[in-house]
Order: structure tokens, then sequence, then C-alpha cells
């Protein structure tokens, strides 16, 4: 799948519109003639209220590379559940809680945005601000290796996220 062409919004647009409807239909399961033109309606709705929230740009995300990242996007997720439950539960949490800062390669856009989504799944991570060239994380534990673990999550998800980009 190639990426969506720079200055397109019609179809960046039916494609949000296609997305919203498959998470429709995963999420209803039903083929019932009713639900699902309810689930067009709520993909219409839903694609509208994104493009009033985040317009179509000239950013490009490559959507058959992102998908070939699912993997790794699962196995990051499940380690996050698992260290997170680890911490909970233990009768003394080790912790090291506060800021990181990482300096991004990506600009600012849809994958810069995509990257700090993916990148708040690591263990104890979450992006909470920057500027152009910087991107604010908390953390549960800054004594964790943090900055190289989102420096490699940034290079592994660059070519999907940001496909102009080079050398990331």
């Amino acid at each position: 799948m190639s990426a969506v062409p720079a200055g397109n919004p019609t179809r960046t647009l039916a494609v949000r519109a296609l997305l919203f409807f498959a998470l429709w239909i995963v999420v209803d399961q039903s083929p019932r003639p009713a639900n699902l033109l309810f689930g067009l309606l709520a993909s219409a709705a839903a694609t509208w209220a994104s493009a009033r929230l985040l317009p179509p740009a000239s950013d490009r995300v490559r959507l058959g590379q992102l998908l070939l990242l699912l993997p790794r996007f699962l196995w990051q997720s499940l380690l996050a559940g698992i260290d997170v439950a680890r911490r909970a539960f233990a009768a003394q949490p080790r912790l090291q809680p506060g800021f990181v800062d990482y300096p991004v390669r990506l600009p600012r856009g849809a994958g810069r945005s995509a990257f700090e989504l993916i990148a708040s799944l690591m263990p104890g991570t979450v992006a909470s601000g920057g500027k152009a060239e910087m991107i604010e994380f908390h953390c549960l534990d800054t004594g964790q290796a943090v900055v190289e673990q989102l420096a490699a999550e940034e290079r592994a998800y660059a070519r999907a996220l940001q496909p102009d980009l080079r050398d990331v």
C-alpha cells in the first residue's frame, strides 16, 4: 500500500471514512442492515469531526508500512501492560518519576503525533509536551534508558510516519 499523496484531501477523507467504518464493523460485529446503516452514519460523522479537528495536510503516512509494524506495536503494548501491572502490585514499587526531553527528528505534523502516541505505549512513558525539536515525556522511572528506547522506536516508525525523512 502506498502513501496517501500530499494535497489530495478527498482521498485522505475517504481513507479516514473507510477506517472509521472498519472500526465500526470490528466493534459492532453485526451484519444486520440497520446496524450497518448506523455504522455508515457514525463513520460519516466521525469523518466530518476528524476533518474539522485534524484537517488533511501535506503530511504523508505510509499505511502499508505502518501495518507491517503492527506486531511490534502489539508487543510493546503487552510489555507496557505487564510493566505497569508489575509496578502496581509490587509491595515497594521502584519508581523514579520525572520528565525526560527527547530530541525528536520527526517534524511537527501527523507523523510526529502518531510517534508520540506510539511512544506513549512504552512502559510508564507518556508524551506531555514539547517544542519544535524536542518532546517532553513523563516517565515513571527515569532510571531506565528512556531516550535510547525512544530513539529505537522513532527509527522503527520513521519510514512509515515520515517517508520523506532520511537517516533518522
